[in-house]
């Protein structure tokens, strides 16, 4: 685990990173503090639906990771607008996102000089088999990957290991908050959340 850039006295919170790494999770459990949970995947989906030309589009011909920074790329600033227009963060009001395509660069150029905090969730000190293993033993029909075929699976995990491992490259070369989840992931999330309220202030 590495260092985050700063306390996280913040009254907005960033939960970044790679599928089925726990980001839903941490974030509902920071709803419970009174956080607003804003779900990135679920704008990305509005703008694939009803603005393709924007670009942001999970499905556009490329690689997992190019696809994951053009998303950032294009994703990082609008976070950064939202939380400049006062829509999260207002007052008392603290908003927590939940987002898989947010490179660490990204974050550092349009949000880190925010009242912003990120945390990157990951699988990188694992075997592709290992996240295939620990996803299967942990899949229930609530998951999309529940109805994914096997070897669509073991492709996905190989990307998640892949981008887990960049992404933990990238927060360490930063002194970003780099957390991985795949074994012992409620003791993580539990510790992350705990440090998160503590440091909130």
């Amino acid at each position: 685990m590495t260092h985050p850039l700063t306390e996280s006295k913040t009254s907005n919170i960033i939960i970044a990173g790679v599928p089925r790494a726990g980001k839903t999770t941490l974030c509902q459990m920071l709803m419970r503090h009174g956080y607003t949970h804003i779900s990135m995947d679920a704008i990305i989906a509005g703008f694939e639906t009803c603005y393709p030309e924007t670009g942001i589009h999970t499905y556009q011909g490329l690689s997992s990771m190019e696809t994951m920074l053009v998303i950032s790329h294009k994703i990082a600033p609008f976070i950064r607008a939202m939380i400049e227009s006062e829509y999260s963060g207002h007052g008392e009001a603290r908003a927590v996102f939940d987002v898989y395509q947010l490179w660490p660069d990204d974050y550092r150029k349009h949000l880190a000089p925010l009242n912003c905090t990120a945390h990157w969730l990951g699988s990188s000190d694992c075997t592709e088999d290992e996240r295939f293993t620990v996803l299967k033993a942990n899949d229930t029909e609530r998951h999309y990957t529940f109805y994914k075929p096997e070897a669509e699976l073991r492709e996905g995990c190989a990307y998640i290991v892949e981008q887990s491992r960049l992404l933990k490259q990238e927060c360490e070369k930063h002194h970003l908050s780099y957390h991985d989840t795949t074994y012992h992931r409620d003791s993580v999330l539990n510790t992350l959340l705990s440090n998160i309220l503590g440091g909130r202030g």
